[in-house]
């Protein structure tokens, strides 16, 4: 058995240095305490050189660094399979404990048992923390102690939970037991080092790291109170733009939660101050139902849509081709693909759009549209890319029920009314009236570089309502 009593902090998807519950822990243990973060190659494998996720990932790790070592700390940052760079780098430090942060994926657990499973062969501990999330796991079950499937439920029963114990959202403080990091300085690989290209975040609108993070919530909190209403409109910056942050942890769901319950208890969050936390339940119902649920990554949560015919064959992968490059000739679905293939970023409301038109307009599996989603969303998240995903196909839990489609015209008109959001995309709509931007074949004459329809709607919704009652019986 190993005498050392140091420890060694891996960061994952947790990037920050304050209120950190792996960190907080190490350290208040006694130390020395070392830290360190793998660029995890079965997680890089595949991606494109110029992923925008790694950079942020890359640039938010400079600013960690930076901070730890402002606390005498440092970082250090390896690259190749964590499997087994850190039984390794644990052996090198000897270190008795890795002190991690939770991760609910089925891909991290099953690494995080491999990983544990090695280092206990030496001797050493793995100790894992909840941290991504408020309540976890089976923290929040029915009063017969299982899953909770339906959503208002399980954010009944969480808020239950959290008004009883208001200490799930305490601070956990690291800077009071700086004292015990282990000092040293650590490197930093370059993004072309790991076989990746630089990126620049700021042309697409982000800012990555705490500092990101912080500014984004300082940002959204004076359009708090209006948020239920303001929320849905693509052309208006109403949401928060925390969802990259949370997916990376750059901020701390524990502080998000605890401002706005302080704002809200104090008359200052508004209506919207519970909507939009209603919103950080939903990512943790999604979290609690992969977890759960695993199979919900390959296979229908609801086992009956599975049995579903989608289009197959060369007419749907032309089909999926146009959706996935926006030119379906439908304007809001082509400036939300647009949106996300130029910038990372697709507005909430139009995720749901963009993937009703997919599933229920042409017919095609949600498994494609997810997977497209996961190549190119900067915040992807299994969870709820998963959870949204079978949301839009009434194919997962507390789903849009399946004869509830989504006109991507009356959607136009409702939530992009004057076609603000689409000419910001589809320019060559610039000069159509408000009226002519929704539904641009019926304006004969006046746009030349803009394709018609792929689909008629109301045929493609009879055909899905067609499909949809085969399954159903």
């Amino acid at each position: 058995m190993p005498i050392s009593k140091s420890a060694l902090v891996w960061f994952r998807r947790d990037l920050r240095a304050f209120d950190h519950a792996a960190l907080h822990h190490a350290l208040q243990a006694g130390g020395p305490v070392y830290c360190a973060f793998v660029f995890d190659t079965p997680i890089l494998e595949g991606l494109p050189r110029d992923d925008r996720r790694v950079a942020f990932i890359h640039a938010s790790l400079a600013e960690l660094a930076a901070e730890l070592e402002q606390m005498n700390g440092h970082l250090i940052v390896r690259h190749g399979d964590a499997r087994a760079i850190i039984p390794a780098l644990a052996a090198e430090l000897d270190v008795a404990t890795v002190f991690v942060n939770e991760d609910y994926d089925p891909a991290a657990i099953a690494r995080d048992e491999a990983v544990a499973s090695t280092l206990r062969e030496a001797g050493r501990d793995l100790r894992a923390f909840k941290d991504q999330v408020v309540l976890a796991k089976a923290e929040v079950l029915s009063q017969a102690g299982k899953p909770l499937t339906v959503f208002t439920p399980y954010k009944n029963a969480w808020l239950k939970k959290l008004n009883l114990d208001p200490g799930l959202v305490a601070p956990l403080h690291v800077e009071p037991y700086a004292a015990a990091f282990a000092p040293g300085r650590g490197t930093l690989p370059s993004l072309a080092q790991l076989g990746f290209d630089e990126v620049d975040l700021g042309a697409v609108g982000v800012t990555p790291g705490m500092t990101g993070g912080a500014a984004a919530f300082e940002e959204f909190l004076p359009k708090l109170a209006p948020y239920g209403t303001a929320r849905d409109f693509p052309a208006v910056r109403g949401t928060s733009q925390l969802s990259l942050h949370l997916r990376f942890g750059t901020v701390s769901i524990r502080h998000l939660v605890r401002t706005v319950r302080e704002l809200a208890a104090h008359g200052q969050a508004g209506d919207g101050g519970a909507v939009w936390l209603a919103e950080l339940v939903w990512r943790e119902f999604y979290q609690q139902i992969l977890f759960h649920f695993p199979y919900v990554v390959r296979s229908a949560f609801k086992p009956v849509y599975d049995r579903i015919e989608w289009e197959t064959g060369a007419q749907a992968d032309e089909l999926f081709a146009a959706w996935c490059e926006g030119r379906t000739g439908y304007p809001l679905v082509d400036a939300a693909m647009l949106q996300l293939n130029r910038t990372g970023f697709m507005h909430n409301r139009l995720r749901m759009v963009t993937a009703s038109f997919l599933v229920k307009d042409l017919g095609i599996d949600w498994r494609r549209g997810e997977a497209y989603f996961a190549l190119k969303l900067n915040d992807y998240e299994l969870a709820s890319n998963n959870g949204g995903w079978q949301w839009a196909a009434s194919s997962g839990c507390d789903a849009q029920p399946f004869f509830r489609i989504f006109n991507p015209v009356t959607q136009s008109q409702k939530f992009d009314a004057d076609g603000a959001f689409i000419k910001a995309f589809l320019p060559q709509l610039g000069q159509l009236n408000a009226k002519e931007v929704h539904a641009p074949w019926l304006a004969v004459g006046k746009v030349h570089d803009y394709p018609p329809p792929v689909v008629q709607h109301d045929v493609a919704r009879a055909r899905t309502l067609e499909r949809f009652a085969v399954v159903k019986g």
